[in-house]
């Protein structure tokens, strides 16, 4: 009997979910009148402002990718070896951009770094790519930050430190060459959440005028029928290809672990 409901409680679930994309991915196939269609997917990928905006998007998650690697790798790692009594406190920061909403995130940014303040990173276009990019990597630190700490649990960090250091590594050896390489597929994981998060935010590239792709989606749903369920399907297969991504850099570094 339990099993019977575990097993009802699940398709209930799976029909709440698939239900509404059968829809939106229905309704997106019917652009030409009685019949079937890739009509309004072809409409969007051949629209130069998909092709704009998604590269550039595209282009802002690889930056906010790196830039979180370069912040959140020697945080976790150093916070484990040398600080573990600060982990609480460094846990709760990475936390803060869950409850701080994006909208009061980016006009906090837009008060600091407008054309009159010290920094006038929104003067231009490069500095208020840089201010987006930084956007980005505050709102993807609880992902890649619990990504990488449940990457460095897997591993003895300590005895991995003193081995590099006895062997004469300086820090940077440690974190690029001992560190980084045995919490790659962890690094990975937060590095496709952190896409997942980039092409689909709205919010922040909207008040700063960027040519983002979730600005685009918006618009587009403005004065079109068929196109914007056909781009979200394309969004929806993105993230899920993120998420897939994931599940086989997860396993393919664990059984490189148990063949090692």
């Amino acid at each position: 009997m339990t099993r019977v409901l575990a097993w009802g409680a699940f398709l209930l679930g799976m029909l709440y979910f698939l239900l509404p994309l059968w829809g939106m991915t229905e309704f997106s196939l019917r652009m030409r009148r009685d019949a079937y269609s890739f009509d309004a997917y072809a409409s969007v990928l051949g629209n130069p402002e998909f092709q704009r905006t998604f590269a550039f998007s595209a282009t802002m998650a690889l930056v906010t990718i790196l830039m979180g690697v370069l912040i959140v790798v020697p945080t976790a790692f150093w916070v484990r070896l040398r600080m573990p009594g600060l982990r609480p406190v460094v846990e709760f920061i990475t936390l803060l951009p869950l409850v701080i909403p994006a909208i009061v995130i980016v006009f906090g940014y837009i008060r600091l770094y407008n054309t009159g303040s010290w920094l006038p990173l929104t003067g231009t276009a490069a500095g208020t790519n840089l201010l987006l990019a930084m956007g980005y990597t505050v709102l993807a630190l609880p992902y890649m930050y619990r990504a990488v700490d449940t990457g460095l649990r897997t591993i003895d960090v300590a005895t991995l430190t003193e081995a590099a250091q006895s062997l004469g590594a300086g820090w940077g050896t440690i974190l690029g060459r001992v560190i980084l390489p045995n919490v790659l597929g962890a690094v990975l994981s937060g590095a496709f959440l952190t896409f997942a998060i980039v092409i689909g935010e709205f919010t922040m590239a909207a008040l700063l005028d960027r040519p983002a792709f979730g600005p685009f989606m918006q618009r587009l749903g403005q004065d079109r029928a068929y196109e914007p369920s056909a781009l979200a399907v394309i969004a929806f297969v993105i993230t899920w290809g993120c998420m897939g991504l994931i599940g086989l850099v997860t396993r393919t570094q664990k059984h490189t672990r148990v063949r090692t």
